[in-house]
């Protein structure tokens, strides 16, 4: 992995890309989703302060467990900016997202323990299938793969 010097305060798109190890193109796009962001020299080129590294390493690790971009968004528009952030600032986000991994990783044990069940069968029932589904409010009134709206009566 390159060494930037610490005399070095911005750093190129290579430099970020080869220190991250995320793609020239994938920090464009967080670019884009304002995830992070970069300064231009005189000749247009982005410049990327160095607590844009923490930054992508966060970003990179929140999608791993599903977090949607614009939740991440969110949560580094909370950060200093131009201060890498410290252990407490990431501790203080990631613990917003504790409830929501919870009720993912719930999903996800339900998905482990009927998807032999539901391939086995093959019917998808959109009656009784967990995984097409799942805490179904509407199946014990009604049964079928559309909920028609009643037309209102008019108020005459």
């Amino acid at each position: 992995m390159p060494q930037i010097p610490e005399k070095v305060h911005e750093l190129t798109v290579g430099q970020l890309s080869a220190r991250s190890g995320a793609a020239v193109s994938a920090l464009h796009f967080y670019e884009t989703k304002g995830l992070i962001s970069s300064t231009r020299t005189a000749g247009n080129q982005r410049r990327y302060t160095r607590d844009a590294l923490r930054r992508v390493a966060f970003v990179r690790a929140a999608q791993r467990v599903g977090i949607p971009l614009v939740t991440i968004r969110e949560a580094l528009a909370q950060l200093p900016e131009e201060r890498t952030p410290t252990h407490e600032d990431w501790a203080r986000l990631s613990e917003n997202w504790r409830t929501e991994l919870d009720q993912r990783i719930k999903q996800l044990g339900r998905l482990r323990d009927h998807l032999s069940e539901c391939i086995g069968c093959g019917c998808l029932s959109l009656e009784t299938c967990v995984l097409s589904n799942p805490d179904d409010v509407f199946g014990d009134r009604i049964t079928g793969s559309r909920l028609y709206v009643t037309p209102r009566e008019s108020s005459s």
